[in-house]
């Protein structure tokens, strides 16, 4: 009941008080529409949805590689008039005139092969040479070739793309709702930045209200020579500070507000008035289940197995890229010439091409060796990395599990301390009236409910910046018991 009261006075003084002095206009506000604002229309939203449909892109460009790529290609037309040397029998050259049509077409497939890195081709061809000096024409034709080449002893970068890639697209999915959970956190902090703001310009507008008839109460009996005038002066002091704080309270109030709008994309035409969050969030976080979620949720957690299957794919490529470059490339088809272009496909002749291209470095100084060992040497470091990273990761969950419960139970004092500090405060000044109580210790007492209501107020931010962080840290909503997802 005691704390039931409690927030019915805090919600009259930080709602109530502060909406009979403002327009009809004023936008009110919560925690949770504070944030929806900033993830629907703040610049860092619309930087991380251009960044998922960046890394989206990226992805399909990926798979691409996988699939048949069908082509067409040629020279049309391949018109060519000149001179050339043609080098005589006895070693002389002389200038022959040049005058011909050399065209043509290619229409070609490919498909390459993941698990071996070759690459299956397939091509039909049509060449038309036409000699203007001799007037003569020939058609040269492939009416089907298929091939295969297969490069030997050599990195297949195929392969590793096909369990990285797929990895960093997971972990562009997971980052951009780390993303938008970061920006909860960000507009979390303007709004109690805000709150806070709001908070201390109503303390200070109040006792700049309470000081004037605390002095009034004063003269009267400065009058009658209960009081001295060394109390009067203080009051008189009491009062220029309290002008003061309203004045620098006023000035935080409108840094605060456009911090809020710059950030949360809120027009700038009408005030806003923030109301006070909830005190219990309905929800459990244990550290094993925040955990659990965490390590399928998080990019962090994807990026450990990326982090080291890279590693792997460049101790991979040292082994590979070691001087030795082989290739086998083998082609069947049919081929033509004729003078028309109706004969050039009649029976066409059999094609045949084997071939095998190496290239094998005699002496290289090491070079070989020294790039697999650095690889090595890499990979070791990076599986220390992501060892480490593994144990930050894990602390970093049950430190926020512990601060997420601490939260809680210092929300609780510092709303019973403030309660504790206002009836403190209204006692005082009670007795002061009455003469009971010096000016010294009312002043006190003002001191103690105004720090018992910033802290009140600081306490919830902390409350809140947990509850936010927890949801960053384990992409998990545990009010509603399920992964966050976003569109």
């Amino acid at each position: 009941m005691k704390r039931s009261k409690h927030m019915v006075w805090l919600l009259l003084l930080l709602t109530g008080y502060v909406a009979a002095q403002q327009p009809a206009d004023t936008l009110r506000l919560s925690l949770q529409q504070v944030v929806q604002l900033a993830k629907t229309q703040s610049i860092a939203a619309r930087q991380a949805a251009t960044i998922r449909k960046t890394r989206y892109w990226q992805y399909r460009t990926y798979r691409s590689n996988y699939q048949p790529q069908l082509s067409l290609n040629g020279i049309l037309p391949g018109y060519n008039k000149t001179y050339t040397e043609v080098q005589q029998p006895d070693g002389s050259v002389l200038f022959q005139p040049v005058h011909n049509n050399n065209s043509s077409v290619n229409l070609s497939f490919s498909q390459s092969i993941a698990a071996t890195g070759g690459n299956i081709f397939g091509t039909t061809q049509l060449q038309r040479f036409d000699d203007f000096e001799s007037e003569v024409t020939l058609y040269n034709s492939v009416p089907f070739g298929i091939g295969y080449t297969q490069p030997l002893w050599q990195f297949n970068p195929l392969k590793w793309d096909k369990k990285i890639e797929p990895l960093k697209y997971r972990e562009s999915i997971q980052g951009y709702i780390e993303s938008m959970e970061q920006i909860a956190i960000v507009a979390s902090g303007y709004f109690f930045d805000l709150l806070l703001a709001q908070v201390n310009l109503q303390i200070a507008e109040t006792n700049l209200t309470n000081t004037k008839m605390i002095q009034e109460i004063a003269r009267e009996k400065l009058a009658l020579g209960k009081v001295s005038k060394n109390e009067m002066l203080q009051l008189e002091l009491e009062q220029l500070k309290s002008q003061k704080a309203v004045g620098s309270a006023r000035r935080d109030c409108e840094i605060a507000a456009l911090n809020l709008r710059s950030y949360t994309g809120l027009s700038q035409a009408d005030p806003v008035v923030l109301m006070l969050p909830e005190t219990v969030i309905n929800m459990e976080a244990k550290a094993d289940k925040v955990l659990a979620e965490a390590y399928a949720n998080r990019s962090d957690a994807i990026a450990f197995t990326r982090r080291i299957a890279e590693a792997r794919r460049d101790v991979a490529k040292a082994k590979g890229d070691n001087g030795l470059n082989a290739a086998l490339t083998a082609q069947l088809g049919y081929s033509k010439s004729a003078p028309t272009l109706g004969k050039v496909y009649r029976q066409p002749q059999d094609q045949q091409e084997v071939s095998i291209t190496f290239s094998i470095p005699l002496l290289d100084w090491g070079r070989s060796t020294s790039r697999l060992k650095t690889a090595q040497a890499n990979m070791e470091f990076t599986s220390y990395e992501v060892e480490q990273a593994k144990q930050v990761f894990v602390q970093e969950i049950y430190t926020q599990v512990t601060l997420f419960t601490m939260m809680q139970e210092q929300l609780q004092l510092t709303m019973e301390a403030d309660g504790i500090a206002t009836e403190k405060y209204q006692i005082a000044k009670d007795r002061y009236v009455l003469g009971n109580v010096s000016i010294t210790d009312l002043s006190i007492a003002f001191q103690e409910k105004d720090q018992a209501k910033r802290d009140y107020i600081f306490a919830l931010r902390n409350f809140w910046g947990a509850y936010y962080q927890l949801r960053y840290l384990s992409l998990y909503d545990f009010e509603k018991h399920e992964k966050i997802h976003y569109q």
